[in-house]
């Protein structure tokens, strides 16, 4: 016997004594495909990016709407002054435009020591998930190794509407080409990096960013 027979063989075992009621509609351990499982989000436009802009504020993080690319900019520079970030971390490949004038900037690629001296990090994304309300990575152009979005005390991602996804299973797909093709490391965020002690007290800032601020561009 192997070990999934032996597996499923105890599932079945398990779930003999449940009222028909109670019963799930199907499980692995009755075989088959079961129900089809949803890989599309039916989400499409401005319920797209409201739905990922209300998921992750869940998260803790704060999301900033940016009604045009045109305003980018100037947003960038209200957020970093609005947490005193004046030496700012940015990588390979982001948009000139987008880094504000009257800060230092450090590249991204730069050794943890010296991203340790950076106020935050400025960076884009590969894509967004709007019912996770989760933010990816994959070391592409303007999003730096990961070690740029790990040391900063302060992430300022910006996502436009054009890479927001549905569904995770939506993700997978679009992010499988970076995987298979350049072996990207992949960093999913979900809000400010926290974990809890063992009174269940949220720490936040142990393995990132302590705060995040997510700007979310309409337009493209």
């Amino acid at each position: 016997m192997s070990a999934r027979d032996a597996i499923l063989g105890a599932v079945r075992a398990a779930l003999r004594d449940v009222p028909a009621g109670e019963a799930p509609a199907w499980s692995p351990a009755q075989g088959g495909e079961g129900a089809a499982y949803r890989r599309t989000s039916a989400l499409t436009g401005d319920a797209l990016t409201d739905r990922f802009a209300e998921r992750v504020a869940d998260y803790r993080a704060t999301v900033t709407r940016v009604a045009a690319p045109g305003e980018l900019p100037a947003t960038v520079a209200a957020v970093l002054a609005r947490h005193g970030a004046r030496r700012v971390a940015v990588p390979d490949g982001l948009p000139a435009a987008w880094v504000p004038g009257g800060i230092e900037v450090v590249p991204a690629e730069a050794p943890p020591p010296v991203l340790d001296e950076a106020d935050g990090v400025l960076t884009a994304c590969a894509l967004a998930i709007a019912e996770t309300g989760t933010i990816v990575l994959d070391a592409g152009p303007g999003q730096g190794p990961r070690r740029a979005t790990l040391v900063p005390d302060l992430h300022v991602c910006v996502v436009p509407a054009a890479v927001v996804v549905g569904s995770v299973p939506e993700a997978l797909d679009a992010l499988a080409p970076a995987v298979r093709e350049h072996r990207s490391a992949l960093t999913w965020i979900a809000g400010p990096s926290a974990t809890s002690d063992i009174e269940l007290e949220r720490v936040e800032g142990v393995h990132g960013p302590r705060r995040l601020e997510v700007l979310v561009v309409a337009g493209g």
